[in-house]
This record gives C-alpha cells, sequence and structure tokens, in this order.
C-alpha cells in the first residue's frame, strides 16, 4: 500500500504562484499513475490534473491548463503541481491521489489546503 503526504499549501494573494508536493512512500511509486484533485468549501472535488507513470501522458482540467504544470521525480517518489497566476476560485483543498492501470485512484492523501485572496 502506498501512503501520500501533501506539502506545500497557504495563503497566498491572486496572481501569485504555490508549488504543491506529495510524496508518496510504500509500494513502488514509479508504477502509478498519479492524480491531483480539489474540494472547495460546499463543493464537490474535482479533479485537476494527472501523469502517468512515465510523466509522458499528461492531462489537465480545463480550468487549470495553461496556468498549471504537474509533473514528477520518480528517483524521490514525488509529484508536483505547479500552480500560476492563482485566482480566488482556486481556494480548496488540494489532494493526490494514486492511479491503477485503469485510472481508478484508490489511494489518496489526506490534503493540503490552498487560500487565494483577492
Amino acid at each position: 500500500q502506498v501512503q501520500l503526504v501533501e506539502s506545500g499549501g497557504g495563503l497566498v494573494q491572486t496572481g501569485d504562484s504555490l508549488r504543491l508536493s506529495c510524496a508518496a512512500s510504500g509500494r513502488t511509486f514509479s508504477s502509478y499513475g498519479m492524480g491531483w484533485f480539489r474540494q472547495a468549501p460546499g463543493k464537490e472535488r474535482e479533479f485537476v490534473a494527472r501523469i502517468s507513470w512515465s510523466g509522458i501522458r499528461i492531462v489537465y482540467a480545463d480550468s487549470v491548463k495553461g496556468r498549471f504544470t504537474i509533473s514528477r521525480d520518480n528517483a524521490k517518489n514525488t509529484v508536483y503541481l505547479q500552480m500560476n497566476s492563482l485566482k480566488p476560485e482556486a481556494t480548496a483543498v488540494y489532494y493526490c491521489a494514486a492511479a491503477d492501470s485503469r485510472w481508478k485512484y484508490d489511494t489518496w492523501g489526506q490534503g493540503t489546503q490552498v487560500t487565494v485572496s483577492s
């Protein structure tokens, strides 16, 4: 079983940047696809981005394309989410998750809070 721990959240202003990290331990991290999700107050959790085990195949939600970048370092067992030009609507708890070969997410981190003030 892989364990995931997110970090890097915080309070920033509109237009600022943040980089979230998700450190994995346990099973072989490099064999998993990884995703980032977020959940804003009163809303359902939504997909943000995902990256294949190789780092070659990447998908973004339309709402973050061009501003967010997902990446991974398999040597460090870590996946990142670089968030630029942040907007208040990005305020949410951000979660990373590990996926099986069919992109079913079966392991989740505890989340990290991102708050963007206007």
